[in-house]
């Protein structure tokens, strides 16, 4: 467990791609964290909502209401709009489809790339304040494109988790994406890092897969994860039962690879607070 607890760790699950393994990644590594005493909040920045679908909260408006859109336009605070989820230590702030407003909206593309970090940092004073425990760490669920919502979460957060699928175009994707941290870097968010890339849906007997790792590794070395994702029905059954894979069937093939992801997310976290 973190041993300061004061400042929450913020993740930024992120890629422009869709259909790589965001959410399903920062669902059952925010299941890993909890699992082992951290208290995990899980910030849902996407209209479509399924992170929020796949940690047991309703479809419906009105139980996902206040949500993230209400927090960034500052009608609500992040304790007004959390939920807790089935899994112990962890909780969500919902997303539904209106957040597409905040994409939409020229003020807000203008004015409002802080507003996530502005909400977060009040949540902890709040939570020192009343003396309630604050969450150690943050997974933000990012949209598959680099808009406003991603801005957001790239401004507010300490580092990025890249999942990347093992596809042709993906170091393509993977330069991009890089390139716009290193703008924020240099332009919003100075402290901003890439805490790692996680290879996802990973079948190392295609030869296309094998030349897609080398090709990562060799671009970014020990950034990106040793441990991968296999491709796993299982993995993609979970979300429709409301449950991350790790509660769904702990004993299947993508259990296993997150729990070993999860195993090397925390040691690499452990040696950030040696270092």
């Amino acid at each position: 467990m973190r041993k300061d607890t004061s400042k929450p760790r913020v993740l930024a699950i992120a890629n422009q791609k869709g259909g790589v393994g965001k959410t399903t990644t920062a669902i059952n590594l925010g299941t890993a964290l909890a699992s082992i005493g951290e208290r995990v909040l899980a910030i849902d920045l996407d209209p479509q909502g399924n992170a929020s679908t796949g940690l047991g909260v309703p479809k419906s408006i009105e139980a996902r209401t206040p949500s993230t859109l209400e927090v960034l336009l500052g009608e609500a605070t992040i304790a007004q709009a959390e939920q807790p989820t089935t899994i112990e230590r962890m909780h969500v702030v919902p997303a539904n489809i209106d957040l597409m407003a905040v994409e939409r909206d020229p003020n807000t593309r203008q004015s409002r790339n802080f507003a996530l970090r502005d909400a977060l940092q009040a949540h902890a004073v709040a939570c020192e304040r009343d003396e309630r425990d604050t969450p150690t760490y943050v997974l933000i669920d990012c949209p598959p494109s680099l808009n406003v919502l991603t801005l957001n979460a790239l401004c507010a957060a300490d580092a990025v988790i890249v999942p990347l699928q093992c596809e042709f175009f993906a170091l393509e994707g993977l330069s991009l994406l890089v390139d716009t941290i290193e703008q924020v870097r240099d332009h919003l968010n100075p402290n901003l890092t890439v805490q790692g890339v996680i290879l996802t849906m990973h079948d190392g007997r295609q030869v296309l897969t094998q030349q897609v790792e080398e090709d990562v590794r060799a671009f970014l070395g020990k950034k990106v994860y040793s441990n991968t994702i296999p491709r796993n029905v299982t993995i993609s059954e979970a979300p429709s039962h409301g449950l991350p894979v790790l509660v769904y069937d702990m004993h299947c093939k993508g259990s296993q690879a997150y729990i070993a992801v999860a195993k090397e997310l925390i040691r690499r976290e452990r040696g950030l607070e040696a270092a």
